[in-house]
């Protein structure tokens, strides 16, 4: 069969070469047109309701509108489990799904289910749904700001000039506009001249709604054209509208009177309790969101492109305050410098053991060929270029060359064996490997396998790592199979032999030490397994003990996040006073290059109150400290100097990860109870507990309060009397407070609302309110304190449950203390609280991803384990080689859990993922090693040695290069680097490891079962 196979390679060569060169050449184009971003398109399984019905408090927002939407949504097909959170006039309602549920579906399913509820909620109820995904947070944002032009002349410039401009960008799902307001005419009224007229609020408005029209009223034919009817009333100036007439009803007939004369009419703007700033100055931002699977490097060069061909004013500023591109092309760029340095290195170490440039070039065009082709099967399957594909990339490069490696290496060594360069004596040659090759590509996919059953964050990241590096293997295969034999076999020449030979002299003392070694390992092969298998077991069980835990690696972003809480209802003047000291601590740090400020919005959306907001701050790139170091620095200076504030910290990825599943912090307490005094009390118990466990900052004990109201309170008797009822009171009082737009007037592409409402000195304290006048059917004026009493009460708290419960979630993050530690102290405290019974505790946060990605990966680490054991036996047919060979990838991964501990690295899901990788790479040594021992006799201990000395060369060129190739991840220098940190850590260690544990560990095991030992031992073989 071998010498039908080379005689069909050898016939069908040019072919099987270009065929190469366009699979290569296709994937070189595919890999141009791969969209770039920073993590792997993940279907997120939640759904986010918000819901906006006015002004309420949150007690009866709960009971009327809350739950019933609760209960709808928690019947949708698929929902898992329901989550709400409500404030003042609000609410956010959260649904998770299964994970790989249709998302769209399950979307169009929660708006039927609101949908059909509606009807049946208080009138003014509305509704936004929304797919919980990573296009909620932007991938650029830039602020506006100017000395001579407002804030609202800023937004009309991004509404008009700009957001045309970019909303057109490819690849952008929208724009967000944040700061000012949008403008509006403001008509505020005159009480006395309306008491005078017997006017109310209500007739000015159904006034002016009247006189503002423009309708079609029919078509009509004449002179041969169509025309079109229309009755154009429109009002388009603050002139028109002071012109406009208003009835007045009286006793002589009915009159009319000019609004200009009861009202002050002015422009203004809409209210609002938000403010926005950019380094200090008020400004207005512009949030650039991307669409799905839209590639983040070139929509943020296109939207720079637009914004420098913007025609902006002079006076117009425009500062980028994030920029994801950066964060992207930084960790891509880790990534090809690992690739090209490893490329090198692995030259390097070639002409080292093999002295031959030619074998150089045959490996160095091996690999960019390989990576460029697998780009084919990504395009196919609708990925791209991001830190799990580009890392897969540079893990499989060390296999990739290991493939070249073993086939060169073999065909040299058969070369000098027969002294012969004839092309079918090499093609030969190559043939003998095809087995192993094939045996070894297998036993690394195997391990990939098992993650097809993974789902969640760490499913959806790494089956495109698996993806990846499986597509190359294959790839690889290919064309070290068909491709290298075929070159190799027509360029090699008996100079190259020479060369090879040349090289024995750096195998030379290697082998002699090999061959001390091994006779030691060999002369009592049960203690020496006993020794080894005991001292890394040991060690792999304390390193699992003591390696400190964590969920996502940590990785610097280059910005982060500071959300802050004003105490409950401080006025947004007086918050901005306390954020103004923020920004001076902010502005003095000098890793700080700029930052943005929303206060009573946040970036990512999501329910926030007026005294509540958010942070962006951009840290300057290169040189600087650590920013985790700055995040310290800065909440601790808030802390001491603006107490009053509670300040969060978070690397926005971090945020991003923690919103689209669950909550952000790592640590969340949740308490359950129907006794609402109980669990507040419980909760201030287990936050102020949490405040005092080493490396846990910024606790939230969960009791938020949204602020105090102004509570009205009507006399109904009273009311009667005056002819006058809580709704009609409740009507008069919004139109005075808050206003009512009563139209809208077109100015150009904008439609600008006219507010109706009273004199804003009328309304700027608390006492006035009760001064307030109403007027009743029959036109006489009321006072509000006539019919009802005013007063405030504080302490509005927001209201959260989960699936249907009341419940409390204490949350806390980590500073200098891997998550596994602290949770370990945090149970434990919790649990010596011994709190009321009626008490129910669960842990969520971060955490609880990560037990549940802890266990899918164990699941995957198992299963490859397993299917390694199948694997080795199918190939050779003795289990007891594949108890050997599983044998030592576990004392391998301990060795890998060694390296974790030695370092300090946490051990998370990347490092998980290393471990599992180890499996496969190791079983690749492994295989090759099995396949120099002889089929179907008895081995015996010189066959053992024979097949290490013959594999000394291709298994050490194989660890160093692989090594080499992820070391530059491993240092992790540049950004973006410290995600694939503790992965390219586990598998270097691991394979540091598996280099003695192959060539001496799994003989001495083999050959404790085998039939034909040699109690002597042999000299060695030089």
């Amino acid at each position: 069969m071998a010498k039908t196979a080379r005689s069909s390679i050898s016939k069908h060569g040019s072919a099987i070469l270009l065929a190469v060169a366009l699979l290569t050449i296709a994937g070189a184009m595919a890999g141009w047109r791969l969209p770039v971003s920073l993590f792997p398109f993940i279907d997120y399984p939640r759904v986010v309701v918000s819901v906006d019905a006015g002004e309420r408090d949150a007690a009866t927002m709960a009971a009327s509108i809350t739950r019933p939407v609760e209960i709808a949504l928690r019947a949708v097909p698929g929902a898992k489990s329901v989550r709400s959170t409500t404030s003042r006039g609000s609410a956010e309602v959260a649904v998770d799904f299964a994970w790989g549920q249709d998302m769209v579906a399950a979307t169009l399913e929660t708006e039927a289910a609101l949908a059909s509820i509606l009807p049946d909620l208080p009138q003014g109820a509305r509704f936004n749904v929304r797919r919980s995904d990573p296009t909620i947070f932007p991938v650029y944002g830039i602020a506006l700001t100017s000395d001579s032009l407002s804030p609202a002349d800023l937004r009309q410039l991004a509404e008009l000039k700009l957001l045309p401009s970019l909303i057109s960008v490819d690849g952008v799902a929208g724009v967000d506009i944040l700061g000012s307001s949008p403008r509006e005419f403001a008509v505020n009224l005159d009480p006395a001249r309306l008491g005078a007229l017997g006017l109310t609020l209500d007739d000015v408005s159904k006034s002016l709604a009247a006189q503002n029209a423009v309708n079609g009223v029919g078509r009509l034919t004449d002179q041969h054209q169509l025309f079109l009817v229309l009755v154009d009333d429109r009002l388009t100036s603050i002139a028109d509208l002071e012109d406009t007439p208003v009835t007045v009803g009286g006793q002589s007939g009915p009159g009319v009177v000019r609004l200009g004369d009861i009202a002050d009419i002015s422009s203004a703007l809409e209210p609002s309790y938000t403010l926005v700033n950019s380094g200090g100055q008020s400004a207005v931002l512009l949030n650039v969101r991307q669409a799905l699977q839209g590639d983040t490097v070139k929509i943020v060069k296109d939207v720079q492109q637009r914004l420098d061909q913007s025609g902006l004013p002079s006076s117009v500023k425009v500062t980028p305050f994030y920029d994801q591109s950066e964060l992207v092309s930084g960790a891509a760029n880790a990534v090809r410098d690992a690739i090209l340095i490893g490329a090198l290195l692995a030259g390097l170490v070639l002409f080292v053991f093999l002295r031959s440039w030619r074998l150089m070039v045959l490996t160095g065009l091996l690999l960019p060929a390989v990576l460029a082709a697998a780009c084919v099967a990504l395009e196919l399957l609708g990925l791209g270029f991001n830190m799990m594909t580009l890392g897969g990339m540079a893990a499989a490069v060390g296999l990739v060359i290991d493939d070249a490696v073993v086939v060169l290496e073999h065909m040299m060594r058969r070369m000098q064996e027969k002294n012969s360069t004839a092309e079918q004596h090499l093609l030969g040659a190559a043939a003998e490997m095809g087995r192993p090759l094939l045996g070894s590509t297998f036993a690394t996919i195997v391990v990939f396998i098992p993650l097809a059953f993974v789902s969640g964050v760490t499913g959806g990241f790494f089956k495109s790592l698996a993806i990846t590096m499986v597509a190359c293997l294959v790839v690889s295969l290919l064309y070290a199979r068909f491709a290298i034999p075929l070159l190799a076999a027509r360029w090699l020449t008996e100079k190259d032999a020479e060369q090879v030979e040349k090289g024995e002299k750096v195998m030379n003392p290697l082998i002699r030490a090999y061959d001390r070694s091994g006779g030691t390992a060999l002369a009592r092969p049960g203690l020496f397994v006993l020794l080894v298998g005991g001292v890394l077991g040991v060690l792999g069980y304390l390193s699992w003990s003591h390696v400190p835990s964590g969920f996502m690696p940590a990785m610097d972003e280059g910005g982060f996040i500071l959300d802050y809480r004003a105490p409950p209802g401080t006025a947004l003047d007086d918050t901005d006073q306390m954020l103004r000291q923020v920004e001076t601590i902010i502005s003095s740090t000098p890793e700080v290059a700029s930052y943005s400020r929303r206060t009573g919005i946040q970036l990512g959306g999501g329910l926030t109150e007026a005294s509540e907001g958010d942070y962006f701050v951009r840290l300057n790139g290169g040189s600087r400290r650590n920013i985790e170091a700055v995040m310290s620095e800065i909440r601790d200076k808030v802390a001491q100097q603006v107490p009053a504030l509670e300040v969060e910290t978070a690397q926005l990825m971090e945020d991003l990860i923690g919103d689209l599943t669950a909550v952000p912090q790592p640590i969340e307490v949740k308490l359950f109870s129907n006794d609402e005094a109980e669990l507040e009390a419980a909760a201030k118990q287990v936050g102020s507990t949490l405040s005092g466990i080493q490396g846990v900052v910024e606790v939230v004990d969960g009791l938020r309060v949204a602020g105090s109201d102004i509570t009205v309170r009507v006399d109904r008797g009273a009311a009667v009397q005056a002819g006058l009822d809580p709704q009609a009171i409740s009507d008069q009082l919004s139109a005075l407070i808050d206003g009512t737009v009563a139209t809208q007037i077109r100015d150009g592409e904008q439609l600008v609302g006219v507010r109706v409402r009273g004199p804003e000195d009328l309304r700027q304290h608390i006492a006035q309110v009760q001064d307030m006048v109403l007027r009743a059917p029959d036109g006489h004026s009321v006072r509000l304190a006539q019919v009802a009493t005013v007063e405030v009460v504080g302490g509005a708290k927001q209201l959260t449950r989960e699936q249907l419960a009341p419940f409390i979630g204490v949350t806390a993050r980590l500073e200098g203390r891997s998550l596994g530690a602290a949770m370990s102290e945090v149970q434990g405290k919790v649990q010596a609280l011994n709190l009321p019974a009626g008490i129910r505790v669960e842990y969520g946060g971060l955490y609880s991803q990560q037990q549940q990605s802890f266990s899918d990966l164990a699941m995957v680490f198992s299963a490859a384990i397993l299917l390694t054991l199948l694997l080795v036996t199918i190939l050779y047919g003795r289990f007891y080689w594949g108890l050997a060979a599983v044998t030592t990838i576990l004392l391998v991964a301990s060795s890998s859990l060694l390296g974790l501990w030695i370092t300090g690295i946490e051990l998370n899901i990347s490092a998980l993922m290393g471990l599992t990788m180890v499996v496969g790479m190791v079983s690749e040594l492994i295989i090759f090693y099995l396949a120099e021992l002889p089929e179907n006799q008895k081995i015996g201990l010189a066959d053992l040695r024979e097949a290490g000395v013959k594999r000394l060369r291709p298994i050490l060129m194989s660890a160093l290069i692989a090594i080499l190739t992820l070391l530059p991840l491993a240092i992790g220098f540049s950004r973006g680097a410290g995600l694939q940190q503790p992965l390219a850590t586990s598998i270097i260690f691991g394979l540091l490891a598996a280099v003695p544990l192959v060539l001496l560990f799994l003989p001495a095991m083999l050959a404790m079962r085998s039939e034909k030992i040699e109690q002597e031992g042999q000299a060695g073989i030089r």
